[in-house]
């Protein structure tokens, strides 16, 4: 029963023990060192989401020019909001310019595609430039918006709304 008594002279053992120059340096209580991913020809690769919308991203050093489905950005997004949204990770990063993307977009309507291409970008430089990461992350980019249309309830003509009542 005395073995398991902790009085004050165990407690001073104990922190000595963990303050220790070895577990100082140890990896543990180190930052998270992020690493470059590139494939072979010298790409990054990610996957970004939004609401049903998945985008596949490749992005390498360029000129600037985003391919989206095989078509140019100004085409396949032709509101300019969509454009910029996806601008906006090169924009936080002043990198604007600098890289070539190519990606392929499936499921959703346009919004929610170029949110799936804004967060794979967004992933992919990370993956180029781990020291990025910390920008990206405090602009919310890395973040996946789980937001996704309400399901509709049977009994129900929409997902909130009721039929009217009658109280006849």
């Amino acid at each position: 029963m005395e073995d398991k008594v902790f009085n004050l002279e165990n407690l001073k053992t104990a922190v000595s023990v963990v303050n220790t120059p070895e577990l100082a340096t140890s990896p543990v209580s180190s930052a998270i060192q992020y690493v470059q991913k590139i494939d072979a020809q010298g790409r990054a690769y990610a996957t970004g989401k939004r609401k049903n919308a998945v985008a596949r991203v490749w992005i390498k050093p360029g000129v600037g020019g985003v391919i989206v489905n095989g078509k140019d950005c100004t085409t396949y997004f032709s509101r300019a909001v969509l454009r910029m949204l996806i601008s906006q990770p090169f924009k936080n990063t002043n990198r604007l310019n600098q890289y070539d993307v190519w990606c392929t977009v499936k499921g959703g309507g346009l919004s929610g595609q170029a949110g799936a291409v804004k967060h794979g970008i967004s992933r992919a430089l990370v993956f180029y430039e781990p020291e990025l990461r910390p920008i990206l992350k405090k602009c919310g980019f890395l973040t996946r918006d789980s937001r996704v249309v309400e399901r509709k309830k049977c009994g129900q003509p929409k997902a909130r709304k009721k039929f009217q009542f009658s109280k006849r």
